[in-house]
């Protein structure tokens, strides 16, 4: 297929988004960033991870969106005392007839909210990484597919660390976007005391049908992509685990760099963030745009980087101001 055709489709498929971007802004003041994140989860069909203060509408988002795109919603409060059943379901036994039959817990839905999830056990943390990366649950002897599309949205506070559990390396890798979610400025505080004087609530209007979404990421994977940028993109993660072929210095700096999931999602967002903007075709720019939503959260800096005060975007940023583009 051309490039001309490529665009064509795109133009017709992505004419949603900027009425679902504007919807959501008619909820939730600000926050473009997260909003942007999310819609990117959506049309990749991945995981995204929520960091930030209490306060700052992340369950409102992911609940407007949820509403927008007409799926099935579930909110879980993770908590220390949390079982894998209460996330998965249990067998339940019916003594009528002396049998036993499944209840289904709220993961079996499309938008799952895993509210705090860091304040979970591990075994609850286990049970939602074979959801996340399976697209299945396991009650019993029992397999169960979860519906589709199926993504998980979780938060944490990174303030608050009492009563937490870090979650595993495992689990980390297979959120695709880690988003920082920041305060709002001076006059988005003010549009949302203005908006919150009223207590009546604010319906979200259907903006896409399911069918829609799911024929939106079709074309999201069409879009033109040359090898070039496929180079670039490997180049980049490859020099976050070798920084020293790339004549990068920051190698003592990083204790690990990121998995080949880093790539793929790279590739898969740069798509996405050209179908965003009605295009259909990817260029750097798209490339750096998700760059650090994709790495933060997959590069470790090593004790020397931690003393020196270096974090995981300054490294992305080194390697970026390093890397040639295409």
């Amino acid at each position: 297929m051309s490039i001309h055709a490529v665009n064509e489709m795109v133009r017709e498929k992505s004419q949603f988004i900027d009425r679902l971007f504007a919807e959501v802004g008619r909820v939730v003041v600000g926050q473009g960033e997260m909003v942007e994140g999310i819609i990117t989860t959506i049309l990749c069909d991945g995981h995204a991870l929520l960091e930030g203060a209490p306060g700052l509408a992340k369950t409102l988002t992911v609940q407007t969106m949820a509403d927008a795109v007409q799926l099935d919603f579930a909110r879980i409060q993770f908590t220390p005392d949390l079982l894998p059943a209460d996330l998965t379901g249990a067998q339940v036994y019916n003594a009528k007839d002396s049998t036993f039959f499944t209840r289904k817990g709220p993961i079996f839905a499309n938008v799952i909210l895993a509210d705090e999830i860091n304040r979970a056990p591990a075994k609850v943390q286990s049970a939602l990484l074979e959801a996340m990366q399976e697209k299945q649950v396991t009650i019993g002897s029992e397999t169960f597919p979860l519906p589709k599309p199926f993504m998980v949205l979780a938060t944490q506070n990174p303030i608050e660390q009492e009563g937490t559990y870090p979650l595993p390396e495992a689990q980390v890798d297979r959120f695709m976007l880690k988003l920082k979610v920041d305060y709002p400025s001076l006059d988005e505080e003010k549009e949302i005391v203005t908006r919150n004087a009223t207590t009546s609530p604010r319906l979200v209007e259907k903006i896409v049908s399911p069918e829609e979404l799911d024929d939106a990421k079709k074309v999201v994977e069409q879009v033109y992509m040359d090898d070039r940028l496929i180079d670039y993109i490997v180049n980049v993660v490859y020099a976050t685990r070798s920084p020293e072929k790339y004549g990068l210095d920051i190698g003592p700096l990083i204790e690990y760099g990121a998995s080949p999931r880093a790539s793929i999602y790279l590739t898969k967002c740069a798509r996405a963030q050209a179908f965003l903007a009605h295009r259909g075709y990817v260029t750097p720019d798209d490339i750096k745009k998700s760059a650090q939503s994709i790495l933060r959260h997959r590069i470790i800096p090593s004790f020397e980087a931690d003393a020196e005060n270096i974090t995981s975007e300054d490294l992305i940023a080194r390697i970026f101001d390093t890397i040639e583009v295409p």
